[in-house]
């Protein structure tokens, strides 16, 4: 048998008064002049970080696909991002790096980073993410391989927790070709650390 789900004590409560309550579970006084507004604010501010969830990445990217006869690596590198880590709720941000070998189809250009923002707007961890990213591509557009790599910080590691400001997370997702040929993928890699500016 299996057992429900509890139902948490303020359902149907608003975002903002879930939020005026956390104020006061903090020790704060909701009322005070820089405090009044802040439930709403937040609402809002969470609305903008998840709008993800609101959008389907497979469709934007259908709106955007073009026969070509071209079959060198496309990379895309250095696009920012920013997500909110789904185990703490504090944001991690970076650099994304994306790379593909057209077979037939290329996607056009803006429409990668914006894929990185329809995922990176959600509750994430890292490594989802990155291979989120990967596989979407690969069902859009059928290439001989992509590759994506992620370079992030952490808030929950830089203000809680082990408290670290200067480390970093990089991961990565190797398919097709970039997964089976090790000069494709360092290749992809090379050019990605050529780059003029560090993250």
């Amino acid at each position: 048998m299996t057992q429900s789900v509890a139902t948490p004590t303020l359902t149907g409560a608003s975002f903002e008064e879930l939020v005026r309550e956390m104020i006061v579970r903090l020790g704060e006084d909701p009322t005070r002049e820089g405090l009044t507004r802040t439930p709403e604010r937040v609402h809002h501010a969470y609305e903008h970080l998840t709008k993800g969830y609101k959008q389907d990445p497979q469709a934007m990217l259908k709106e955007a696909l073009f026969t070509v006869n071209y079959d060198e690596m496309v990379i895309v590198k250095d696009v920012e991002m920013f997500s909110l880590c789904e185990h703490h709720m504090l944001p991690f941000f970076g650099k994304v790096h994306v790379a593909y070998i057209p077979n037939g189809k290329v996607i056009g250009l803006s429409k990668i980073p914006r894929l990185i923002e329809i995922f990176s707007r959600r509750l994430q961890i890292q490594e989802r993410l990155t291979t989120q990213i990967a596989e979407t591509i690969q069902a859009a557009v059928q290439p001989q391989g992509v590759g994506v790599v992620i370079e992030a910080r952490h808030l929950c590691m830089m203000m809680r927790g082990v408290e670290k400001q200067h480390s970093a997370a990089v991961t990565s997702s190797m398919l097709g070709c970039f997964r089976e040929e090790q000069e494709t993928r360092s290749e992809f890699l090379s050019l990605i650390r050529a780059r003029a500016n560090g993250m």
